[in-house]
């Protein structure tokens, strides 16, 4: 089963390719000029409509260009797939085909996107000739210099008029215009695959085949998880086989069990750390209180001291007085011994003993 549609720009070789894929798998490729040709040909509803627009120098519609790949697809050789040249070229004829497939219960599968650089694609193009009688397509490249009719049956090569040169660089701006918005509409979908369109054409076929086999992943289908998600995703059923084995009420006491535990533990933890909290306040109001005691009773005796000091100094100043108005001899005393004596008895200690 092959249901694909072949985007690139003209030159590309999505033709050539598509007729390869066609031989080897069995399935149609339906070109849109080719459906058109065929309808006007055998005279049908659509192809009278279709002929009737061309006539009057106007655009096919996609209304009739869609009537005609439904029409083509009943057919039994496309039971086994499709190959789509040409069609769709914009985002609202990809969105018409879309609906369309679906509702044949024929979706696509892959859309391969043949690149090939601009230069490669005027050679391909100016050089191209085409037989007028089976459509057999040469190109003046690789043909020998003196041939000028086809191999095949002798019929005349002639040049597209669309493959002069000065149309092909109108052709290439219309094609990044209308369809490589494409890319980005089938990329999302999940559906673009993108082949190297340039070499030899076993190689390019052999890309075209690989890419049109395989199956991708649409974006929003992607999901990026770390490590530890994905261990917890493999590790998860084996934990709810284990549950499940496990007792229910069991594992309930056990837990009442364990949160009483805890509970108790706690209780005793707080208690303990309020007791020893309240004991190192007290000791150090204590301490406190204490310090405060000795620095009153220090800073009374000095002023005591200061007190004795000075009444010692006058009253020795008038027994000197009294000494000498009476004659006689006049007595030395240390004023320091006298005051701190005084201030031992003003706080309540005893004098220091003399040394014998």
């Amino acid at each position: 089963m092959m249901r694909i549609v072949l985007l690139g720009a003209p030159g590309s070789g999505k033709g050539t390719q598509a007729q390869r894929l066609q031989a080897k798998y069995g399935v149609p490729q339906i070109s849109s000029g080719d459906l058109l040709r065929d309808g006007v040909a055998r005279g049908t509803e659509l192809g009278k409509r279709a002929k009737a627009a061309m006539d009057a120098g106007q655009l096919v519609s996609d209304e009739i260009v869609l009537g005609l790949i439904r029409d083509r697809l009943s057919r039994p050789d496309a039971a086994k797939g499709f190959i789509l040249d040409g069609f769709p070229r914009n985002i609202d004829q990809a969105g018409s085909l879309d609906r369309l497939l679906t509702d044949v219960g024929q979706p696509l599968q892959a859309v391969l996107l043949l690149e090939v650089r601009n230069e490669t694609l005027l050679k391909r193009l100016a050089g191209r000739r085409i037989c007028r009688q089976c459509g057999a397509v040469y190109n003046v490249h690789s043909m020998p210099d003196a041939a000028v009719t086809c191999e095949r049956d002798g019929g005349e090569l002639y040049q597209r008029p669309d493959d002069r040169e000065e149309v092909i660089e109108k052709r290439l701006q219309v094609y990044d215009q209308q369809t490589r918005p494409l890319v980005e509409h089938y990329s999302d979908l999940g559906l673009l695959r993108v082949v190297a369109g340039e070499g030899e054409l076993d190689e390019v076929f052999e890309r075209m085949e690989s890419a049109a086999l395989t199956r991708d992943v649409p974006r929003s289908k992607i999901k990026v998880a770390t490590r530890a998600a994905a261990a917890a995703r493999r590790t998860a059923p084996a934990r709810k086989t284990a549950s499940k084995n496990k007792p229910v009420k069991k594992k309930a006491a056990s837990k009442k069990k364990s949160t009483s535990k805890k509970k108790s533990t706690s209780k005793k933890t707080t208690g303990g750390t309020r007791q020893r909290a309240s004991a190192g306040r007290k000791t150090a109001r204590r301490k406190k209180a204490a310090s405060s005691r000795a620095r009153g009773v220090a800073s009374r005796a000095k002023t005591a001291r200061g007190k004795a000091a000075q009444q010692i100094k006058r009253s020795a100043g008038a027994r000197k007085a009294a000494a000498r108005r009476a004659g006689r001899p006049v007595a030395r005393v240390k004023a320091g011994a006298r005051a701190k004596k005084a201030a031992g008895k003003a706080t309540g200690r005893s004098s220091p003993r003399k040394k014998k």
